[in-house]
């Protein structure tokens, strides 16, 4: 999927809504636990009730592999579900990897062309050849982990290396990278005020914000910072929405959930 066709279901749907399935067998429904695979029978569930409202779905590839070789079929049979009854759903396979390149090479082959996933996250710690082999997948992205959410990012992510922040060093650095127009970049919600001057840096490139809702972000602080004339945004939410209710109403829960992100959303977009 291009970033011109992600564009167009943004500006159709008034949406750049991106849910995450985080898939957890202790929160879904009860009722669940007695079909035959209850990883994909929530996420399918989920789906169909949100997919009028979402630009894209984010499967946390941990969530799949600590249920070892069931959570990979439910994996394998969520992104199938997605790719032929929504194909133009953006998909992301949130699984953080980034190793020496022949790794990295095969991690992309894992999810560019076995599940055919449109987008992957990595790590870019270990440098340039640990996501070049990412990057030369045609029509494929990849999400570079920038400025996260989480408390630990000031343990390197902000620290000053010759007068710089790290992750600034590594938003310039990877634009300089072999096929660097495939990149996205994290920047969590909670980090908003950084926004303007990582938009110095990179001011087109889409980026992938999760810390929405649940962990304080503001939908309104990230989109006056980090939006571009082309939206350049996707807002990721994810237990906000698939654990709106752990009751058989689960879906209709999670559809109500993301509605009321998506006419933020809309709204944003109509004074844009």
């Amino acid at each position: 999927m291009t970033t011109k066709q992600l564009v167009s279901e943004i500006r159709r749907k008034k949406s750049f809504l991106c849910v995450g399935l985080d898939v957890d067998l202790n929160k879904i429904p009860k009722h669940l636990l007695e079909t035959e695979d209850p990883i994909f029978e929530f996420n399918k569930a989920i789906i169909d009730a949100t997919h009028h409202l979402a630009v894209a779905y984010k499967p946390n590839i941990a969530f799949f592999e600590a249920y070892g070789l069931k959570g990979w079929k439910a994996l394998d049979k969520t992104i199938n579900y997605l790719n032929e009854h929504h194909p133009t759903i953006f998909t992301i396979a949130d699984a953080k990897r980034g190793d020496i390149g022949n790794t990295s090479a095969m991690y992309a082959k894992a999810f560019f062309e076995d599940l055919n996933f449109d987008s992957v996250t990595a790590a870019p710690y270990m440098g340039k050849d640990s996501i070049e082999p990412f990057l030369s997948f045609e029509g494929k992205h990849t999400i570079l982990l920038a400025l996260t959410s989480n408390q630990g990012a000031f343990d390197f992510q902000t620290q000053l290396v010759n007068g710089k922040e790290l992750y600034k060093t590594v938003l310039e650095t990877s634009k300089e990278w072999n096929n660097s127009e495939n990149l996205m970049y994290v920047v969590g919600a909670t980090k908003a005020e950084y926004l303007a001057e990582i938009r110095q840096i990179i001011p087109e490139s889409f980026l992938l914000v999760p810390g929405v809702g649940a962990q304080g972000g503001s939908l309104t602080e990230v989109c006056k910072y980090g939006m571009t004339k082309d939206v350049g945004l996707l807002i990721n939410s994810s237990r906000g929405i698939i654990y709106a209710s752990n009751d058989t109403n689960f879906a209709t829960a999670a559809a109500a959930s993301a509605e009321k992100l998506q006419l933020q959303m809309a709204a944003i977009l109509d004074k844009q």
